[in-house]
Protein backbone atom coordinates (compact mmCIF):
# COMPACT_ATOMS: atom_id res chain seq x y z
CA UNK A 1 0.00 0.00 0.00
CA UNK A 2 1.09 3.57 -0.70
CA UNK A 3 1.98 5.47 2.47
CA UNK A 4 -0.45 8.20 3.51
CA UNK A 5 0.53 11.65 2.37
CA UNK A 6 0.97 14.63 4.68
CA UNK A 7 -0.31 18.03 3.60
CA UNK A 8 1.12 21.03 5.44
CA UNK A 9 -0.80 24.29 5.37
CA UNK A 10 0.10 27.84 6.17
CA UNK A 11 -2.69 29.47 8.21
CA UNK A 12 -3.13 33.23 7.66
CA UNK A 13 -4.03 34.01 4.07
CA UNK A 14 -4.04 30.33 3.12
CA UNK A 15 -6.70 28.56 5.18
CA UNK A 16 -8.25 31.56 6.91
CA UNK A 17 -8.84 35.22 6.05
CA UNK A 18 -7.53 36.60 9.33
CA UNK A 19 -6.83 40.10 8.03
CA UNK A 20 -9.88 41.76 9.66
CA UNK A 21 -8.88 40.71 13.18
CA UNK A 22 -5.16 41.36 12.59
CA UNK A 23 -6.12 44.82 11.32
CA UNK A 24 -8.17 45.35 14.46
CA UNK A 25 -5.15 44.57 16.64
CA UNK A 26 -2.85 46.65 14.46
CA UNK A 27 -5.22 49.61 14.57
CA UNK A 28 -5.58 49.25 18.34
CA UNK A 29 -1.81 49.75 18.58
CA UNK A 30 -1.79 52.65 16.13
CA UNK A 31 -4.64 54.40 17.93
CA UNK A 32 -2.82 54.02 21.25
CA UNK A 33 0.11 55.90 19.68
CA UNK A 34 -2.07 58.61 18.17
CA UNK A 35 -1.47 57.29 14.66
CA UNK A 36 -3.93 57.01 11.79
CA UNK A 37 -5.50 53.57 11.37
CA UNK A 38 -5.04 51.38 8.31
CA UNK A 39 -7.70 49.80 6.09
CA UNK A 40 -8.03 46.03 6.18
CA UNK A 41 -6.88 45.69 2.58
CA UNK A 42 -3.59 47.38 3.44
CA UNK A 43 -2.99 45.16 6.46
CA UNK A 44 -3.82 42.08 4.37
CA UNK A 45 -0.61 42.56 2.40
CA UNK A 46 1.51 43.26 5.48
CA UNK A 47 0.78 39.86 7.03
CA UNK A 48 3.04 36.83 6.86
CA UNK A 49 6.26 37.65 8.66
CA UNK A 50 5.07 37.59 12.27
CA UNK A 51 3.58 40.12 14.68
CA UNK A 52 6.77 42.14 15.17
CA UNK A 53 7.19 42.68 11.44
CA UNK A 54 3.49 43.52 11.07
CA UNK A 55 3.70 46.17 13.79
CA UNK A 56 6.88 47.58 12.26
CA UNK A 57 5.28 47.81 8.84
CA UNK A 58 2.15 49.39 10.27
CA UNK A 59 4.22 52.00 12.08
CA UNK A 60 6.22 52.67 8.93
CA UNK A 61 3.02 53.20 6.96
CA UNK A 62 1.81 55.79 9.48
CA UNK A 63 5.00 57.66 10.28
CA UNK A 64 8.11 55.79 11.40
CA UNK A 65 8.95 52.43 12.94
CA UNK A 66 11.38 53.34 15.68
CA UNK A 67 12.57 50.27 17.62
CA UNK A 68 11.56 51.94 20.87
CA UNK A 69 7.96 51.89 19.63
CA UNK A 70 7.87 48.37 18.22
CA UNK A 71 8.80 46.34 21.29
CA UNK A 72 6.38 48.03 23.74
CA UNK A 73 3.62 47.61 21.15
CA UNK A 74 4.03 43.84 21.01
CA UNK A 75 2.12 42.89 24.21
CA UNK A 76 -0.61 45.41 23.38
CA UNK A 77 -1.04 43.90 19.91
CA UNK A 78 -0.92 40.29 21.10
CA UNK A 79 -3.38 40.80 23.95
CA UNK A 80 -5.91 42.57 21.75
CA UNK A 81 -5.54 39.99 19.01
CA UNK A 82 -5.91 37.06 21.43
CA UNK A 83 -9.13 38.59 22.77
CA UNK A 84 -10.58 39.09 19.26
CA UNK A 85 -8.94 36.23 17.38
CA UNK A 86 -12.01 35.06 15.51
CA UNK A 87 -14.37 38.03 15.63
CA UNK A 88 -14.29 38.35 11.84
CA UNK A 89 -11.75 35.74 10.69
CA UNK A 90 -13.31 33.14 8.42
CA UNK A 91 -12.07 30.16 6.38
CA UNK A 92 -11.72 30.83 2.68
CA UNK A 93 -14.50 29.45 0.53
CA UNK A 94 -14.28 25.70 0.08
CA UNK A 95 -11.60 25.13 2.73
CA UNK A 96 -13.60 22.83 5.00
CA UNK A 97 -14.92 20.81 2.06
CA UNK A 98 -11.34 20.31 0.80
CA UNK A 99 -10.04 19.35 4.26
CA UNK A 100 -12.84 16.82 4.62
CA UNK A 101 -12.06 15.32 1.22
CA UNK A 102 -8.36 14.99 2.06
CA UNK A 103 -9.14 13.39 5.41
CA UNK A 104 -11.45 10.90 3.69
CA UNK A 105 -8.54 9.98 1.41
CA UNK A 106 -6.41 9.22 4.43
CA UNK A 107 -4.20 12.30 4.20
CA UNK A 108 -2.53 13.60 7.35
CA UNK A 109 -3.09 17.36 7.75
CA UNK A 110 -0.95 19.84 9.69
CA UNK A 111 -0.45 23.58 10.06
CA UNK A 112 2.98 25.20 9.72
CA UNK A 113 2.62 28.90 10.55
CA UNK A 114 4.81 31.80 11.64
CA UNK A 115 1.97 32.76 14.00
CA UNK A 116 2.76 31.97 17.65
CA UNK A 117 1.57 28.44 18.35
CA UNK A 118 -0.78 29.47 21.15
CA UNK A 119 -2.57 31.96 18.91
CA UNK A 120 -2.70 29.51 16.00
CA UNK A 121 -4.23 26.82 18.18
CA UNK A 122 -6.68 29.31 19.69
CA UNK A 123 -7.82 30.29 16.20
CA UNK A 124 -8.16 26.65 15.16
CA UNK A 125 -10.28 25.98 18.25
CA UNK A 126 -12.41 29.09 17.73
CA UNK A 127 -13.20 27.94 14.19
CA UNK A 128 -14.31 24.54 15.47
CA UNK A 129 -11.35 22.79 13.86
CA UNK A 130 -9.99 20.99 16.93
CA UNK A 131 -9.10 17.48 15.81
CA UNK A 132 -8.78 18.33 12.10
CA UNK A 133 -4.99 18.69 12.22
CA UNK A 134 -2.40 16.21 13.43
CA UNK A 135 -0.13 19.11 14.44
CA UNK A 136 -0.20 22.91 14.65
CA UNK A 137 3.34 24.26 14.84
CA UNK A 138 4.10 27.95 15.13
CA UNK A 139 7.53 29.51 14.77
CA UNK A 140 8.07 29.37 18.54
CA UNK A 141 8.03 25.56 18.47
CA UNK A 142 10.50 25.26 15.58
CA UNK A 143 14.30 25.70 15.57
CA UNK A 144 13.81 28.48 12.99
CA UNK A 145 10.80 30.10 11.35
CA UNK A 146 9.69 29.76 7.74
CA UNK A 147 11.22 30.05 5.18
CA UNK A 148 13.77 27.91 7.03
CA UNK A 149 13.38 24.21 6.26
CA UNK A 150 13.63 23.47 9.99
CA UNK A 151 10.09 24.76 10.54
CA UNK A 152 8.72 22.40 7.92
CA UNK A 153 10.77 19.52 9.29
CA UNK A 154 9.58 20.21 12.85
CA UNK A 155 5.97 20.16 11.66
CA UNK A 156 6.46 16.90 9.79
CA UNK A 157 8.09 15.36 12.86
CA UNK A 158 5.24 16.52 15.11
CA UNK A 159 2.67 14.71 12.97
CA UNK A 160 4.84 11.71 12.05
CA UNK A 161 4.82 12.77 8.40
CA UNK A 162 7.23 11.63 5.70
CA UNK A 163 8.84 14.35 3.58
CA UNK A 164 8.87 11.95 0.63
CA UNK A 165 5.05 11.89 0.74
CA UNK A 166 4.27 15.49 1.66
CA UNK A 167 3.35 18.82 0.10
CA UNK A 168 3.08 22.40 1.32
CA UNK A 169 0.10 24.69 0.67
CA UNK A 170 0.68 28.40 1.19
CA UNK A 171 0.13 31.90 -0.13
CA UNK A 172 3.44 33.76 -0.04
CA UNK A 173 7.13 33.92 -0.83
CA UNK A 174 7.81 32.83 2.74
CA UNK A 175 5.81 29.65 2.18
CA UNK A 176 7.42 29.09 -1.22
CA UNK A 177 10.86 29.36 0.35
CA UNK A 178 9.93 26.98 3.16
CA UNK A 179 8.64 24.34 0.76
CA UNK A 180 11.61 24.61 -1.57
CA UNK A 181 14.15 24.60 1.26
CA UNK A 182 12.55 21.44 2.62
CA UNK A 183 12.26 19.80 -0.79
CA UNK A 184 8.45 19.60 -0.78
CA UNK A 185 6.07 20.16 -3.69
CA UNK A 186 4.51 23.61 -3.44
CA UNK A 187 0.91 24.61 -4.00
CA UNK A 188 -0.03 28.27 -3.72
CA UNK A 189 -3.42 29.96 -3.45
CA UNK A 190 -3.93 33.03 -5.61
CA UNK A 191 -6.18 34.84 -3.13
CA UNK A 192 -3.91 35.12 -0.08
CA UNK A 193 -1.72 37.81 1.39
CA UNK A 194 1.38 37.66 -0.80
CA UNK A 195 3.10 41.00 -1.32
CA UNK A 196 4.58 39.75 -4.62
CA UNK A 197 2.80 38.09 -7.57
CA UNK A 198 2.33 34.44 -6.62
CA UNK A 199 2.45 33.37 -10.25
CA UNK A 200 6.18 34.11 -10.19
CA UNK A 201 6.97 31.99 -7.12
CA UNK A 202 7.46 28.71 -8.98
CA UNK A 203 4.59 26.71 -7.50
CA UNK A 204 3.90 23.19 -8.71
CA UNK A 205 0.25 24.24 -8.75
CA UNK A 206 -1.55 27.56 -8.35
CA UNK A 207 -5.17 27.34 -7.25
CA UNK A 208 -7.86 30.00 -7.44
CA UNK A 209 -10.37 28.15 -5.24
CA UNK A 210 -10.18 25.30 -2.74
CA UNK A 211 -12.28 23.13 -5.04
CA UNK A 212 -9.06 22.86 -7.09
CA UNK A 213 -6.87 21.61 -4.22
CA UNK A 214 -7.67 17.89 -4.17
CA UNK A 215 -7.37 17.52 -7.95
CA UNK A 216 -4.04 19.41 -7.87
CA UNK A 217 -2.70 17.12 -5.14
CA UNK A 218 -3.99 14.08 -7.02
CA UNK A 219 -1.96 15.13 -10.07
CA UNK A 220 1.10 15.12 -7.79
CA UNK A 221 0.20 11.66 -6.54
CA UNK A 222 -0.58 12.91 -3.04
CA UNK A 223 -4.37 12.62 -2.83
Amino acid sequence: MTAASTILFDLDGTLVDTAPDLAGAMNHVLASLGRATLPVDRVRHLVGHGARALISRGLMDTGDARPDLVEPAMPLFLQHYAEHIADASRPFDGVERALDALAQRGCRLAICTNKPTGLARALVAALGWTGRFAAVIGADLAPAAKPDAAHVQATLAACAGDAARAAFVGDSATDAGAARNAGLPLLLVSFGYSDVPVAGLGADALIDHYDELVPALARLGLA
